[in-house]
């Protein structure tokens, strides 16, 4: 495999050049950019530089094009999948010192941003011009903008503004050979052919390394109005998100779904984390609204909760009294990930079906599931609006961290198979990386993966861009 060699010394010492010294990660520096919060793959690399502009970048790619070596792109490195981990002899390329805001336009309502800058400082760019950058996910105050488009990041308010994809304009982008592709454009209808970008949305880093991007921008939110919900079943949280969509004229932003044990571990492992509701409820929903018009939105809420209750649709809610209350709420969603680490990695997973089968995918998971570790206990939560399930396997409780690591494999599979049945995907949100890229070569179909490899050969043929990933 093309880096499976050392980079020779003068390609080296070109690249070092190019970045400067500020641009190369001394080896006592290099552990953040080389590990993953999980801890699943440990990295190694036989270089690290922060380029400064996408000039640099390119020559950087070109002196590695020009040598035959191997590239690992990386942003906020918080990536589940491994995608930005390198394995052994690439340069890993980090964009964190492309910081540069490029264009903000509240008239056409568009911002252009450079790869490292933070979803977080993104979404404060576009509040300061009286904007909203929807996207918004639990690692927003590290991700960067390149990563969240290499990868099409989701999120909480895809049911409303959708993917990252569905957010970007135009990207500029360096491609495997180190020419500079120049697609910034700010234009929501340009119908002259293939559309390139969406190449390298979603792309992770094997077609070529995004160094900007024109973002969408929407108006920002006069009202917002945000519940919290006990539920007996799915079904009823189905409906419910139909019911909710329905009453206030498809004003729902979010609509995040959880079972009980998703509760419990994060009010028992996440300090100021406590149980919304008086009583425990099989399912819970976070849903949150909002509208252009002040003052209204509260109302038009609790009348769409007192509507759900008389159709039996929930057995308790709670709508949030001020933005400190709202807060704690998505506080307890978005650590819900770090609450479940603390169980051990168990058989973790990232999939979706259409939203009206989410309630029979987990009836017929659990089967398949208990059919191998009967043992094992249910995480169950993720983005319903969009059908997306974070649907993760772990050991009893007090069980060691690895207990299921001898059946990981056989519960993936099972799992996997399940959600054929439903014609659904093995990865909705965090992409294939290291950690699926064999499962997606088993479970492609022959003719996409054919496109996919024939796309790979055309704009790579070297094959040096984030070698053993995808594909």
């Amino acid at each position: 495999m093309t880096g499976s060699l050392p980079p020779p010394r003068d390609a080296l010492d070109a690249i070092a050049k190019t970045v400067g010294d500020k641009g190369v990660v001394a080896p006592d520096d290099a552990a953040p950019f080389l590990s993953e919060w999980r801890g699943r793959w440990p990295g190694e690399a036989a270089m690290i530089v922060t380029p400064a502009s996408t000039a640099e970048v390119a020559a950087v790619v070109g002196i590695c094009a020009e040598h035959n070596v191997s590239i690992t792109p990386q942003s906020g490195n918080t990536g589940l999948v491994g995608g930005q981990i390198p394995a052994g002899n690439e340069i890993l390329l980090s964009l964190k010192r492309m910081r540069a805001t490029r264009n903000v336009s509240p008239l056409n309502n568009t911002m252009t941003l450079e790869a490292g800058v933070t979803l977080a400082e993104a979404q404060e760019i576009a509040a300061d011009a009286g904007r909203l950058f929807p996207l918004s996910i639990g690692a927003e105050g590290s991700c960067q903008i390149g990563g969240v488009i290499s990868t099409n990041a989701g999120g909480v308010n895809v049911i409303r503004y959708g993917n990252c994809r569905d957010l970007v304009l135009g990207i500029e982008a360096v491609l495997p050979d180190g020419r500079v592709w120049n697609g910034l454009k700010r234009l929501r209808k340009d119908n002259t052919g293939y559309d390139l970008k969406h190449l390298f949305i979603g792309g992770e880093g094997t077609l070529g390394i995004v160094t900007a991007a024109v973002l969408k921008l929407y108006p920002a939110p006069a009202d917002r109005a945000t519940a919290f919900a006990g539920l007996k079943s799915a079904e009823d949280a189905v409906a419910l998100l139909a019911h909710a969509q329905n009453a206030t004229g498809g004003g729902a932003t979010s609509f995040e779904f959880m079972n009980r044990l998703c509760i419990d571990l994060t009010a028992k492992n996440i300090p100021g984390v406590r149980d919304p509701l008086a009583a425990a409820h099989q399912y819970y929903v976070l849903m949150e609204f909002s509208s252009g018009e002040a003052g209204t939105l509260r109302t038009t809420v609790e009348t769409m909760l007192a509507g759900a209750l008389e159709k039996g649709l929930l057995a308790d809610a709670v709508i949030a009294e001020n933005d400190t209350q709202r807060q704690a709420l998505w506080h307890m969603r978005h650590s819900m990930s770090e609450a479940i680490n603390t169980q051990g990695l168990g058989a973790r997973h990232d999939v979706s079906v259409a939203t009206s089968d989410i309630p029979a995918f987990l009836d017929k998971a659990r089967d398949a599931v208990r059919s191998i570790a009967p043992e094992a206990r249910f995480v169950e939560f993720g983005h319903m609006g969009d059908g997306n399930v974070h649907y993760d396997i772990i050991g009893p409780d007090g069980a060691p961290r690895d207990a299921l690591a001898d059946r990981r494999a056989d519960i993936e599979s099972a799992v996997y198979d399940v959600i054929a049945t439903f014609d659904g995907s093995i990865s909705a949100e965090h992409g294939v990386g290291r950690h699926r890229r064999d499962t997606l070569a088993k479970r492609k179909s022959p003719e996409e993966l054919h496109m996919m490899r024939a796309v790979k050969a055309a704009l790579d043929p070297k094959g040096i861009m984030n070698p053993g990933k995808m594909l």
